[in-house]
C-alpha cells in the first residue's frame, strides 16, 4: 500500500524509481539486496516492506525477524556501500501503551509482541549498519491497494456484516499517501534520526475511526459493536494507546501532515460530497 503510493508520488516528482515487490526482492536475502542495489546505485532507498500480521508474527518469530529486522539491516548495509540515504518504516507498537499522552522520541520503546520486537530490532540494526539511516515510526496506516483497518471496515459494512470495534484503544491513524510524501521529503532532507510521522490531530480510537469512515462512505453505523480492548483476547499483546507526536519535524522545517479528517476525506473522494453537504460530520 505505502510502496505503491510512494512509487506513484516519486514518479510524479520526476524521480527515476526502481520499485520491487516481495517476489522480485526478498529483503531478507542479503546477496539479492546487494546485487540489485549495487547494479542500480540509487541515491536513496526507502523500505516499505514488512511482515505486518501482528498475531501471525507470534507463531512465526523467525519469519518476523527475517523481514522486519534482517531486511532493514541488509538494506542499510548495502546503502552504506553505495553511499545512499536509507529510510525505513517502523511502528507505533514499539511502545507499551502505558502512557496516556503522545509518545515522542524522548520515550523509551518497550515492545510487547514479537512483531514489535522485530520492528525495533530492525530500527536498531539499520542504524548500527549505516549512519545515514532515517527511521520513520507510524501507525494505523490506511489507503488504497492494501489490506488495512479502514478498507476492511467499510467493505464489511457494505456487505451488511456486524463489526466489533475497540472503544478504549487509541492511536494516530495515518494516510498512506501523506506518509509516502513525507518519506520522500525525509530522504531528500537526509538528516538521520527517528521521526514520528502521523496525520495531525488528537488521534482516535478504533471506534471513532470506524464511525467516521462509515459516515464518509455512506455505510450503516449501526453495524458497529463497540467492545473493550481486553475482551478480544488476541494472540499478540498490543499497546492500549500508541499515539505518536514528533519532536523533530518542525525543527528541521517540515510542516505538520494534514489532519486525519482531511486524510479520510481524500481517501473516500467522491463519496464524501453527499455526506458533507448534509452536515453528518465536521472537523
Amino acid at each position: 500500500m505505502v510502496g505503491r503510493a510512494l512509487t506513484e508520488h516519486s514518479a510524479q516528482k520526476g524521480d527515476q524509481v526502481f520499485a520491487y515487490d516481495r517476489l522480485s526482492l526478498d529483503i531478507s536475502d542479503a546477496a539479492r539486496v546487494d546485487e540489485l542495489l549495487m547494479a542500480n546505485q540509487p541515491d536513496a532507498v526507502i523500505n516499505c516492506a514488512a511482515l505486518t500480521d501482528v498475531d501471525g508474527c507470534e507463531s512465526h518469530e523467525a519469519r518476523a525477524f527475517a523481514a522486519n529486522a534482517s531486511g532493514p539491516e541488509n538494506l542499510a548495509r548495502t546503502c552504506r556501500k553505495i553511499d545512499a540515504v536509507f529510510v525505513t518504516i517502523s511502528t507505533d507498537y514499539v511502545f507499551d501503551g502505558a502512557k496516556d499522552d503522545f509518545y515522542t522520541q524522548r520515550d523509551n520503546p518497550n515492545p510487547l509482541s514479537v512483531y514489535a520486537h522485530s520492528k525495533l530490532a530492525g530500527e536498531r540494526r539499520a542504524q548500527q549498519e549505516h549512519a545515514r539511516t532515517i527511521v520513520v515510526r507510524s501507525g494505523y496506516i490506511f489507503g488504497a491497494g492494501g489490506k488495512n483497518f479502514l478498507s476492511t471496515v467499510v467493505d464489511r459494512a457494505r456487505r451488511g456484516e456486524k463489526l466489533k470495534v475497540i472503544r478504549d484503544s487509541w492511536g494516530t491513524p495515518t494516510s498512506g499517501k501523506h506518509l509516502a510524501a513525507r518519506l520522500r521529503e525525509l530522504a531528500e532532507l537526509d538528516l538521520p534520526g527517528v521521526y514520528h510521522v502521523v496525520n495531525s490531530g488528537e488521534g482516535a480510537t478504533f471506534e471513532t475511526f470506524a464511525r467516521e469512515a462509515l459516515q464518509l462512505a455512506g455505510a450503516d453505523e449501526t453495524l458497529l459493536e463497540p467492545v473493550s480492548f481486553s475482551s478480544l483476547n488476541r494472540p499478540a499483546p498490543r499497546p492500549r494507546s500508541s499515539k505518536l507526536r514528533c519532536l523533530l519535524s518542525a525543527l528541521v522545517g517540515l510542516e505538520p501532515l494534514p489532519s486525519l479528517h482531511d486524510g479520510m476525506v481524500e481517501f473516500f473522494g467522491s463519496n464524501v460530497a453527499k455526506h458533507t453537504e448534509t452536515g453528518q460530520f465536521s472537523d
